[in-house]
């Protein structure tokens, strides 16, 4: 059989010399098959799990769909007592014959015979003149053969079984990664969103920019893991830098708005202790100093100008401060909507089936108002959601039940919703921390 295999000289030329198998153009692929040939017959396998270990890992050795069935059809022309020890594995089929169980034409026959090869899965066994055939006893053990040689097969069960097992570590490791950082994109562009939306101040142009640059860099085919890991810690970067901004503009907002309405409480309160009446009984002054003492209405009005009964400066300070607190301290985190989506992707789906694009709460209140019987809550519980907790954080509230109930972590909703509102009225409740644990969750 002429082979399409060569061997570079030292000129460049292509070279043929005699091999242990015959008259061959040689390379180092097709001498190393050879070696792993020699060391296969002394092994034995099962036919079995050398075919699965080879298929597990036969794209990542580089092997094609068509190399594939062309191994299958010559190991459907081994017989079991050919994979035991001592013995090789050797097809003797014709071109002819492989031809019309593949259907491939004989150049694409013989192409992937040769990537088989080089691959380090099959061999060739030449007899001297070229062609293929064999023979076997009484007990169907070859006698004699020369063809395509499976014994690298056994040479190698071992080696393809532990680089399986090594990409699926990859495997396991890169959708981990994937998930990581679909999480951190869905925090970012939330966050932006967010602040856009609400206009608060800060560099979300940039932060912009660099999320559509990274967006960009993703890979669009399967990558190496260390790919991954850089591209995660780029997101959790940016990620981190977003979180603060937003964090910053919305402290602001906070001590904005508690600082005026502190500033609106103090001023009512001085306003109280000092009124400004008109007082027409004489002034008396008690001492027992000689000192002239002189008083005119110009004086009077000017010294209520500067209200003397009002809080020292720094008590003004510090009750700012405890005001400032306790507000947050009631308000709590801020729930946006992209979070409350991300977070319950159930929900988020009926929610965008029922509704279409929910542009506000007020669009989420009502979508989740029509979703409520969906899980049998009743309208009774719904109503006191909403009494106790206000429409928002019983929306909220409404739609992590929801998600939870479609995960089968909730079996009651009805029982889980006043649950929830107890906790608020114990002070209990972080719907927050619930939602951010979800999605964190969802990147584990």
């Amino acid at each position: 059989m002429n082979s399409p295999y060569g061997a570079t000289g030292p000129n460049g030329s292509q070279t043929n010399r005699a091999t242990p198998n015959g008259w061959r153009r040689v390379s180092r692929a097709l001498l190393e098959a050879e070696e792993l040939a020699n060391r296969g017959t002394g092994v034995a396998v099962d036919k079995g799990r050398a075919f699965v270990a080879v298929k597990r890992v036969g794209a990542h050795i580089g092997l094609k769909a068509g190399d594939m069935m062309l191994l299958d059809t010559l190991g459907a022309f081994t017989q079991a007592q050919d994979w035991e020890e001592g013995q090789r594995p050797i097809v003797w089929a014709s071109n002819a014959y492989l031809m019309e169980q593949t259907g491939f034409s004989l150049s694409a026959l013989k192409r992937h015979a040769r990537r088989l090869a080089e691959s380090g899965v099959i061999s060739f066994k030449d007899s001297p003149n070229g062609k293929r055939w064999g023979r076997r006893d009484a007990d169907g053990v070859i006698v004699e053969a020369y063809g395509f040689d499976l014994s690298p097969l056994s040479a190698r069960v071992d080696e393809f079984e532990q680089l399986h097992a090594a990409l699926q570590v990859e495997r396991a490791l890169c959708q981990r990664l994937k998930r990581q950082i679909t999480v951190a994109r869905r925090m970012i562009r939330a966050r932006i969103e967010a602040a856009i939306s609400g206009t608060l101040r800060g560099p979300w142009t940039q932060f912009t920019a660099l999320f559509e640059e990274l967006l960009g860099r993703l890979p669009r085919r399967n990558v190496a893991s260390e790919t991954l890991e850089r591209l995660l810690a780029w997101f959790s970067e940016l990620q981190v830098r977003v979180e603060a901004a937003y964090l910053k503009a919305t402290a602001a907002v906070d001590i904005v708005e508690n600082i005026s309405e502190t500033s609106a409480q103090i001023t009512k309160q001085t306003q109280e202790m000092n009124p400004r009446e008109v007082i027409s009984d004489p002034h008396i002054l008690i001492t027992n100093q000689l000192h002239p003492v002189t008083c005119k209405s110009s004086e009077t009005e000017n010294a209520a100008d500067v209200v003397p009964n009002a809080l020292p400066e720094k008590q003004v300070d510090r009750e700012l401060e405890e005001w400032v607190a306790e507000t947050r301290k009631k308000r709590g985190a801020a729930l946006d909507l992209p979070t409350v989506m991300q977070a319950c992707p159930e929900f988020a789906s009926w929610a965008r089936y029922m509704g279409g694009y929910l542009k506000d709460w007020g669009d989420l209140h009502r979508v989740a108002g029509q979703l409520r019987p969906m899980i049998g809550i009743s309208e009774h519980a719904w109503d006191l959601a909403q009494e106790r907790l206000g429409p928002q954080i019983a929306t909220a509230a409404l739609v992590l039940v929801f998600d939870k109930h479609a995960a089968g972590e909730v079996a009651s909703p009805g029982g889980y919703l006043r649950g929830m509102v107890e906790k608020a009225g114990a002070g209990e409740l972080h719907l927050e921390r619930s939602f951010y644990g979800r999605l964190s969750g969802q990147a584990a």
